[in-house]
């Protein structure tokens, strides 16, 4: 309470209240208290009629919440603050990929990134004819992708603008707990793999079910052996001895688009190497790959259409291609009836099969690398993939086998794909596969090994044709920093 500044005295008074609260007309009751002071008996007794002061008792209670309420709301912004992640910031990732259209993808990125707010995944679908190149050179210059599909051969030829897979993303125990023994081999530089398989995928024998039942044949070939003993039962020549119906599609290069492959393939059954073309396993492999269009034998020869449209004309029984060529197959000749089965194999040896599949990758050059691997990661696991290969069935026969090896029983018995799925644990990698069209290690092998093919027909002995070989395929891999094995 307030006193008035003139009625203020040094002087003690006694501690009872001078005055009791005075009526005033038409004013409320107040009770004014007199302060206690040091020295009452020096005091001067209050006017008589001193001014009347009205307190409102309420205010100190508002003043109080009110400060209460400020109070909490500043601790509680202060501890917000405190405690909350900072704001994500949105990232944009570009991803080139090379079979699969938006229809196919655009669904599973949407689910992602619904799930992750500020995260956005432009995918575009890239013309393979000059992707490697236009790869490499674009991500040097700072215009490439986050995110890449590249063949499983191609690690030697991309290592300038591949980064490596964070263990915090996906450890090597657990890489190596999820895919085939092949794509360890084939990914895995160092301590670090340097990709995500999103796929499986190699050579298979294709073979027509119709022409195996007019030739009486009731099983599917294992062995080479058995491969030797039906070819001349499917064999059908004219008067003139010209092919009328060939029993396999090999021993040549001009018709056969996967002739590099089908001879790697002989190379590593036989015991050989790309790095030793100048043994005699090598030059055994070529023999056999030969010996189908030689004569006097003649099963196969340059005036037959390309193997993929003889089969689907019926006029080759057996063709060796990747699974994917089955998709060809089938578009042009939905009724065919033909059937997918494991290559064969040498009498008494492991099954063995070249792969051929690809591979996401990440830029080195992207500044969102980790949310592109967190990405990738999505993709690969079990819910995701299994959704991919069904977006990718209503588009076509079948999708992209199943690189996870836990996902194998899905597909190992479909009729197209379950050949790839048994063969999947016994893949090996050779740089001579057909198709990937990467101007560099593959096409660059694949060029020595058709002269070398071609040499022989021109009577050239198999291990003088692959002398020549071995030499341009030892600068290639010099030329990429491979070693020789």
């Amino acid at each position: 309470m307030e006193d008035n500044s003139e009625n203020k005295k040094e002087n003690q008074i006694d501690s009872t209240p001078l005055m009791e609260s005075i009526p005033v007309e038409n004013e409320p009751v107040v009770e004014e208290v007199a302060p206690e002071v040091d020295n009452p008996s020096a005091v001067e007794s209050p006017p008589d009629n001193p001014p009347v002061y009205q307190e409102n008792k309420n205010q100190y209670l508002m003043f109080f919440l009110g400060g209460a309420v400020i109070f909490i709301v500043v601790l509680f912004l202060i501890l917000k603050a405190f405690f909350s992640a900072p704001a994500k910031k949105s990232v944009s990732l570009t991803y080139w990929g090379l079979w699969e259209d938006s229809s196919v993808m655009n669904p599973i990125i949407k689910s992602y990134e619904s799930a992750n707010p500020g995260v956005t995944i432009n995918y575009e679908k890239m013309d393979p004819g000059s992707y490697r190149d236009k790869l490499v050179a674009r991500s040097k210059s700072g215009q490439g992708p986050d995110i890449f599909r590249f063949h499983n051969t191609w690690l030697p030829e991309i290592s300038d603008v591949v980064a490596p897979l964070p263990p915090t993303v996906m450890s090597n125990s657990e890489f190596e707990k999820t895919f085939y023994p092949v794509a360890q081999k084939d990914l895995k530089v160092g301590n670090y793999y340097y990709g995500i398989p999103l796929e499986i995928d190699g050579l298979v024998l294709v073979y027509n079910n119709g022409l195996f039942k007019k030739a009486g044949i009731s099983a599917a070939p294992t062995t080479w052996d058995d491969i030797t003993n039906i070819v001349p039962k499917l064999t059908v020549k004219d008067t003139n001895g010209q092919l009328i119906t060939s029993g396999i599609a090999m021993g040549t290069t001009s018709n056969i688009g996967d002739f590099s492959d089908i001879f790697g393939l002989l190379l590593a059954q036989n015991g050989g190497s790309l790095g030793k073309l100048n043994m005699t396993e090598a030059s055994g492999a070529l023999e056999i790959y030969r010996k189908f269009a030689e004569d006097p034998q003649g099963y196969w020869n340059d005036n037959m259409p390309d193997s993929i449209t003889a089969f689907v004309q019926e006029k080759v029984a057996m063709i060796i291609v990747p699974s994917w060529d089955v998709l060809s197959i089938k578009a042009s000749n939905p009724d065919l009836d033909f059937k997918v089965v494991p290559v064969p194999t040498v009498p008494g040896s492991a099954p063995m099969s070249i792969s051929s599949y690809w591979v996401e990758g990440v830029s080195r050059y992207s500044k969102n690398q980790l949310e592109a691997w967190k990405f990738l990661k999505y993709l690969s696991q079990k819910d995701t993939m299994t959704k991919l290969y069904e977006l990718e069935t209503k588009v076509r026969p079948f999708g992209e086998p199943y690189s996870r090896v836990d996902l194998a029983p899905l597909l190992v018995s479909d009729p197209y794909v379950g050949a790839v799925i048994k063969e999947a644990p016994n893949f090996v990698s050779l740089p001579l596969v057909s198709n990937t069209f990467d101007n560099g290690l593959n096409d660059e092998i694949i060029k020595y090994i058709e002269n070398a093919i071609n040499s022989t027909i021109q009577g050239v002995s198999y291990s003088e044709a692959l002398q020549t070989a071995s030499q341009g395929v030892s600068q290639v891999f010099t030329k990429y920093g491979i070693t020789v094995q």
